[in-house]
């Protein structure tokens, strides 16, 4: 069959933008044919592994996932209009221990093969063209080609579609990190700012001295190995624990944060018996009827509610189920009351005290979330104490099925993040839930909380507790970090590190790409994601009118989902996504072929310039990594 050439251009090439493209090629027979199509991937980092997974990083650095866990494949348990195409998870690829934590250049092997694979489905009538580069601005209009602006590149690609995927981004410092930047240049001090911790400099911060640290969640986890591992120091087995031997190279740690403790820790065994009945207070039908209602969605008050009933739901089936000696009454008089129970009430409160004796058994989500609340220490090695104690207590727990509610009460996560998906902006500013499930749910493996531990004996680590304040004295010429947790006491350093991924919203995003796409119309969140149809993955404009020709999908957008990549059998929402864009996709160039030529590739006009960038990029901005290595 001939026709016109049609383009697509795909700015993103990492997991996201390869598991469009594997959709695409899925799709293409039925809903394109053998027309001619060119696929334009653009993206500085590896194909396939982009820059998060690549793999020219340290091999100390894991995913904390365990390889059997981890797929870029469909299954059955995938509901799209698409093909099923399943594949092999990492651990049946890489022929190793499904329940190991692979390496970041381990998944980043597994993810170049799935995009070779990809792209060798592709029928001969389709191109695809990498652009090793930088996209700097989509433009066109809304009935026409779109043009794409590049860096080094004086004239744009022109495309009939654009789809971004462009995974996680950098940010411009805020007002508060543009003033640490400022305060540590007058005095010769170092201020690392929220950065992907495999790209930072790490060289600034010296051996022995003390270093404060603000955050403690994944970035932290990475920080702490690449500056102990990764500078020659090892661990030992001393019986049941860990001890860490310092190579004499380390700084000192001094981490805090808002809740003042790591993240918990990955669960450590396998669920048996009778899973939870989910979705069962927060599914469908529930979102429909918020949905239906016509205002705008408020996550604490319409929201929370039902997702907290959701997770007690879960948390109890299981404990009724697993360990009912545990529990006073049966579980079917149980079930009805809490059915009929309103959320977060009084109410419920009664039912579970009455039905649960020991409190410890108990769904507390208000003490989950904040673990150090009114807790206090007298001095600093007593402080140590007890957060060594906390994360025993974590690693003890989160490894033995006595506790599996906990196990329940993931699954309940992983449920409630599927069904939230459909809401777009969830009305949530400060992006709680997103911190939450975290927390929860994505935590580090076992293994790094035993490391933290032996760093911690070592003196390599010093815990600051939580509420940390991190104060900048002009005086002294110094950071200053105290906490709640031990009030009126300061840590003094001359460096400071904040150890959280950059919060790339659309309006403080380094990407100049992705800003003016929001400046010239795009919808932002209060949340500041793009806002995206969450059927398809159209970019909606401010008058909330999906544009025909642009889509998006990934961590600045609505449409995150939860991963590019997922465990296998657990409905895949990315994959959902990513086979309906592709399909919406090749529907619209399948139409345009049948209907009207392709028209010839127009100049930029004066009422849409090519941005100053688009010019050959300056001598001093490094080369990108070759799409093709």
């Amino acid at each position: 069959m001939s026709g016109p050439r049609r383009a697509i251009v795909v700015v993103g090439a990492g997991p996201r933008g390869t598991g469009f493209l594997e959709r695409l090629a899925a799709n293409l027979p039925e809903l394109y044919g053998d027309r001619p199509l060119d696929v334009h991937l653009v993206d500085p980092y590896p194909a396939g592994p982009g820059r998060i997974w690549r793999t020219a990083q340290s091999p100390l650095l894991w995913m904390n996932s365990q390889a059997e866990d981890v797929t870029m494949f469909t299954d059955e348990s995938v509901t799209i209009d698409g093909p099923v195409r399943p594949g092999p998870t990492l651990a049946e690829w890489a022929g190793i221990d499904g329940r190991v934590f692979p390496s970041r250049p381990q998944q980043g092997a597994y993810l170049r093969w799935v995009y070779d694979r990809a792209r060798a489905e592709l029928p001969p009538s389709v191109t695809v063209h990498e652009h090793p580069t930088t996209a700097l601005r989509v433009g066109g209009p809304r009935d026409g080609r779109q043009r794409v602006w590049l860096a080094g590149h004086a004239e744009p690609l022109v495309a009939d579609l654009v789809v971004l995927a462009l995974g996680h981004l950098d940010a411009r410092p805020d007002p508060g990190q543009r003033d640490l930047a400022a305060f540590a240049a007058r005095h010769g001090l170092t201020h690392l700012p929220p950065d992907f911790t495999a790209d930072s400099d790490l060289s600034a911060l010296p051996a022995g001295e003390p270093v404060l640290v603000r955050g403690f969640g994944l970035a932290f986890v990475d920080l702490m190995v690449l500056l102990t591992e990764g500078r020659g120091g090892r661990y030992e087995e001393d019986g049941d624990r860990l001890v860490y031997v310092p190579s004499g190279r380390e700084p000192v740690l001094h981490v805090g944060s808002r809740r003042g403790v790591p993240y918990h820790s990955k669960i450590g065994y396998e669920f048996t018996g009778e899973r939870p009945p989910l979705p069962r207070f927060f599914g469908p039908a529930e979102v429909d009827a918020l949905l239906a209602t016509g205002r705008p969605v408020d996550f604490r008050r319409d929201v929370w509610p039902l997702v907290a009933k959701e997770l007690g739901f879960a948390h109890y089936h299981r404990l009724f189920a697993a360990h009912p000696e545990r529990t006073a009454v049966p579980w079917r008089d149980f079930e009805e009351k809490y059915a009929a129970a309103a959320p977060l009430g009084p109410e419920l409160d009664a039912l579970v005290a009455a039905a649960v004796p020991d409190p410890a058994d108990r769904l507390d989500l208000d003490a989950l979330d904040h673990p150090l609340d009114g807790v206090r220490h007298d001095s600093a090695d007593a402080l140590q104490d007890g957060l060594r104690r906390h994360i025993t207590d974590d690693l003890t727990r989160r490894h033995d099925p006595a506790h599996s509610p906990d196990l329940a009460v993931f699954g309940a996560l992983l449920s409630v993040y599927g069904q939230l998906l459909r809401f777009g902006d969830l009305g949530d500013p400060g992006n709680w839930w997103h911190g939450f499930f975290s927390f929860l749910a994505s935590g580090p493996p076992g293994p790094r909380l035993r490391q933290l531990l032996a760093l911690s004996d070592a003196g390599i680590v010093r815990f600051l507790g939580a509420g940390v304040t991190v104060e900048a004295d002009e005086e002294r010429g110094v950071f200053r970090a105290s906490s709640a947790s031990l009030p009126g006491v300061w840590t003094e350093a001359r460096a400071l590190v904040e150890a959280r991924l950059p919060d790339a919203t659309v309006t403080d995003t380094a990407s100049p790409l992705l800003r003016a796409l929001y400046e010239e119309g795009a919808r932002a969140t209060d949340a500041g994601l793009l806002a995206v149809d969450p059927d398809d993955g159209r970019v909606l404009g401010r008058d909330g009118r999906p544009h025909p020709r642009r889509f998006a999908l990934g961590p600045p957008t609505t449409a995150r989902a939860g991963g590019a990549f997922t465990r296998p059998r657990t409905g895949g929402f990315a994959f959902r996504q990513n086979d309906r864009t592709a399909r919406t996709a090749l529907a619209l160039l399948r139409d345009l072929s049948c209907t009207t030529p392709a028209p010839a590739e127009p100049a930029p006009t004066r009422a849409e310039p090519a941005p100053a960038q688009a010019v050959p990029a300056p001598a001093a901005e490094p080369a990108p990594a070759s799409l093709s290595a």
